[in-house]
């Protein structure tokens, strides 16, 4: 079993160059440390090839525009770096994690115009991220934390600071002995899991939350067109918590979920891991592996 996350053997993209692992570091006055100015992605690479990766690395430069940083790289530059990394640590079957921030420099308060945008990129090798739950159905305490308005937030971007609220619900969790969380939004509406995009499944038909007050993910909008390929129906729209109840089948749906199903939420609500989970899960194996 691999070490604490700082202490591995391996090579880290940072800035332009492959350092040793051990010496990625950053100052401990990095403007993101202090203001959570930091945005990231996470992809997985399989046999060789990561998934949709060039669409992850436009999403991170869209998601540093949207908290106001200007990326040092294009898109292609961001795809060879990653390239890099995975050739430089043997991956084949590695999750890769992007992550770019504003550093260490002139300013020192909440503006940090006058301080450098730096950029680095890890993989690792990472198996299910529930564990056995990813096959017997997961377990999801409801969180008491909302995601908030986009009023009060860029909910498009993968930002480092919108996952506070996400650690917090995930730690009470796993306290209570579920896997993750699942919140509802500032109006009421069921959005979405700590790190993953929830669907439900009724009478062959899936719904899934109106993605308009948190992130889209991309294995979202991969599995959505997955399904309607199949012809299956999908119903975007919002979702009130008491519908709940009278939905057969959940599943969570994200680059390190993959698809995830979902047997209980909170006490009351209870799946089976049915026909159009199961199918999905398989639709998405085989495709990522193509």
């Amino acid at each position: 079993m691999a070490g604490a996350y700082d202490d591995r053997d391996g090579k880290i993209w940072m800035d332009g160059e492959l350092v040793d692992w051990r010496d990625a570091k950053v100052h401990i006055l990095t403007h993101a440390l202090h203001y959570a100015s930091s945005v990231f992605e996470g992809e997985r690479c399989y046999s060789g090839k990561i998934f949709k990766g060039h669409e992850h690395s436009l999403r991170l430069i869209e998601s540093a525009r949207l908290l106001d940083i200007e990326s040092p790289y294009t898109a292609e530059e961001i795809d060879r770096a990653k390239q890099e990394v995975l050739d430089a640590n043997g991956f084949t079957d590695a999750y890769v994690r992007v992550v770019m921030w504003r550093g260490s420099g002139s300013d020192m308060g909440v503006s940090a115009a006058r301080n450098p945008v730096r950029m680095a990129v890890a993989a690792w090798e990472w198996g299910s991220y529930y564990g056995d739950a990813k096959w017997q159905g997961a377990k999801l305490d409801i969180a008491k934390w909302k995601r908030p308005s986009p009023e009060t937030i860029p909910t498009a971007a993968k930002a480092a600071g919108l996952y506070m609220i996400c650690t917090m619900s995930k730690h009470a969790a796993e306290a209570k002995g579920c896997s993750d969380a699942l919140f509802m939004d500032y109006r009421g509406y069921v959005a979405e899991a700590t790190g993953a995009n929830v669907f439900f499944v009724k009478d062959g038909e899936v719904h899934t939350p109106l993605a308009d007050a948190f992130l889209n993910g991309i294995t979202r909008q991969t599995i959505i067109q997955l399904l309607k390929d199949k012809g299956v129906t999908v119903h975007e729209r919002h979702i009130l918590p008491e519908e709940v109840s009278g939905f057969q089948e959940c599943f969570l749906t994200g680059t390190a979920a993959e698809v995830t199903p979902v047997a209980q939420i909170g006490e009351d609500w209870h799946f089976q891991i049915g026909e159009v989970t199961r199918g999905i899960a398989d639709d998405y194996e085989k495709l990522v592996r193509a």
